[in-house]
């Protein structure tokens, strides 16, 4: 069950017009929380955001699957998109304290810096160039004077130090 700081941050990003992965963000970030403060593990930092993305389309986010998800996690995401539209229903003791125990089972390291890094990179440069210039394109849309003017300072920076 997510917390009501994330939903509240979530409604909050919503409001502003951010994308809805920017409000999945949210969700994601609580779960790598929950991992560091050792509530539960996770197998790999795959997982854990894949827990943070059903949590935040349970919750009404309205995230779609991956364009190269595979057939079961596509129809993974319909029905939690599903379930979040009809808004929350009871949950199953049972199979809920199994998932928990499942998950404290498993390791704390896949919320390490090194492998939020890792999934960082790899899903980089999974992205095409068109990929990357399309949200570049949108986020500065999204984005209000003051932290356009911070972003082209920022890439000034960026561009200084690599001549």
């Amino acid at each position: 069950m997510p917390e009501k700081k994330t939903i509240e941050k979530a409604k909050k990003d919503k409001k502003e017009g951010k994308s809805a992965s920017t409000q999945a963000g949210e969700f994601v970030h609580q779960e790598i929380e929950h991992i560091k403060q050792g509530k539960h593990g996770a197998r790999s930092t795959k997982q854990a955001i894949a827990i943070g993305l059903s949590e935040a389309r349970r919750a009404g986010v309205k995230v779609p699957a991956s364009k190269t998800a595979s057939k079961e996690t596509r129809s993974k995401a319909e029905h939690d998109n599903a379930a979040g539209a009809k808004g929350a229903k009871k949950v199953s003791p049972t199979r809920s304290k199994a998932t928990s125990d499942a998950l404290k089972k498993e390791g704390h390291s896949a919320a390490s810096t090194k492998a939020l890094s890792t999934q960082a990179k790899s899903a980089a440069a999974n992205r095409t160039a068109a990929d990357r210039s399309a949200s570049a394109r949108k986020a500065a849309k999204t984005k209000g004077p003051e932290e356009r003017s911070a972003a082209a300072r920022k890439a000034a920076r960026t561009r200084e130090k690599s001549t």
